[in-house]
């Protein structure tokens, strides 16, 4: 049968083709603009008539020939899954335990006990300042002290007894506590002498010299103590994410300097619009295991702001979309033993993009094969061969 179909379309080319560069030389040298028309005017009918039997031809070639080569598709086979969408932002680490350790009181710095990177304890001497004499003060003043509290004491005997007077009772109290006052104040200022780490942190700079003249105020910094186990990151997150950013969300953060990231939590959120962009600031916790983090890095914050547990993900490369803006993919629908299946057009509606993948929110469901390679050049209604 494709051998009389063969032959048929042969003859026709002959008959229309046989004779032609002939006849059409013979028309042209006649000169006849109207003959020359007419012969054009004949050879596209012809050429009409032939289109139309190669397309007779293709049909039957393609309802008879068993052995037909399909075009090759692979497909995704299209399962529910969990779908966390995260937002980017950008950041610097910071900590509120870097504080810079001024002195309390006036004189000369006369020792100094730690050095830059040395961890120190909350309360831990790192500086003394001469006194300037208020230790020898202090030890006449409880001198005094002393003798006030026997004097009280030996009054108080003797009021109990009903000897003596009660104002001479009352004014060795007064002068015992007094003394006692003075000694308190003494030691609170001698204290001041000493300059104590204010928490648990490194000494990351000795800013000021042994021997140097100190004073409280600007200027007379001392130390910088940091505390790098309570490093934190804190981001301005646009106002339109203030009902999905919230305390307890899960939290990405790359450093792209270390090369290194940590999974966190959001500690906290502003309560705060800043009118200037606005945002609102949130807090969120780094952990420092290792003590790479250092302040001011920078760091790539990603913030979890959509969760959906049966979401259908797909590539973006394999989703089109038509002249009405409208997205769609090509579907492979209920392939047969020997992986042969009709193409489907499927409309789609899509939803949060995370990445290279897209969420499907309507239009495809569980199990549908949708076409991955080769959806650029198959169409719909095709009949494809699906290699997986």
């Amino acid at each position: 049968m494709r051998k009389v179909l063969f032959l048929s379309i042969a003859l026709a080319f002959l008959s229309c083709g046989g004779g032609k560069d002939e006849s059409v030389a013979g028309v042209i040298a006649q000169g006849n603009i109207e003959a020359l028309r007419a012969k054009k005017s004949e050879i596209l009918d012809q050429q009409k008539l032939l289109d139309s039997q190669i397309k007779q031809l293709d049909s039957a070639i393609s309802t008879m020939d068993v052995t037909e080569k399909l075009p090759l598709v692979n497909t995704i086979t299209v399962k529910s899954q969990k779908f966390d969408h995260y937002l980017e932002l950008q950041g610097d680490v910071t900590t509120k335990q870097n504080v810079l350790v001024y002195p309390e009181m006036s004189g000369i710095l006369q020792k100094v006990y730690v050095k830059e990177g040395q961890r120190v304890s909350k309360g831990q001497p790192l500086a003394v300042i001469d006194d300037g004499g208020m230790g020898n003060q202090l030890s006449q003043l409880k001198t005094q002290a002393d003798l006030a509290k026997t004097t009280y004491e030996r009054r108080k005997r003797l009021w109990e007894q009903q000897i003596g007077s009660e104002i001479e009772f009352l004014s060795a109290k007064a002068d015992y506590e007094a003394r006692q006052e003075a000694v308190r104040q003494a030691e609170s200022q001698l204290n001041k002498a000493t300059i104590r780490a204010p928490f648990n942190g490194i000494i990351d700079d000795v800013i000021k010299d042994q021997g140097t003249v100190v004073s409280p105020g600007p200027g007379s910094e001392v130390f910088r103590i940091v505390n790098l186990s309570d490093m934190y990151i804190e981001v301005d997150v646009p106002e339109t994410y203030i009902g999905s950013i919230s305390k307890g969300k899960k939290a990405l953060v790359y450093f792209p300097v270390l090369g290194d990231s940590v999974q966190t939590k959001v500690r906290e959120t502003g309560n705060f619009i800043n009118p200037s962009n606005r945002s609102f600031s949130v807090e969120i916790p780094v952990p420092n295991k290792n003590g790479k983090i250092k302040p001011n890095l920078t760091a790539k914050v990603n913030l979890n702001d959509y969760t959906s547990d049966n979401a259908i993900l797909l590539p973006s490369s394999i989703i089109s979309e038509n002249a009405d803006g409208e997205q769609y993919v090509f579907v492979a629908q209920e392939p047969n033993d020997d992986n042969e299946a009709m193409v489907k057009r499927t409309i789609i509606t899509t939803g949060k993009v995370q990445g290279s993948q897209v969420e499907i929110l309507s239009g495809l469901e569980n199990g549908s094969h949708v076409i991955k390679e080769g959806a650029r050049s198959v169409k719909d209604g095709q009949k494809v061969k699906i290699q997986n």
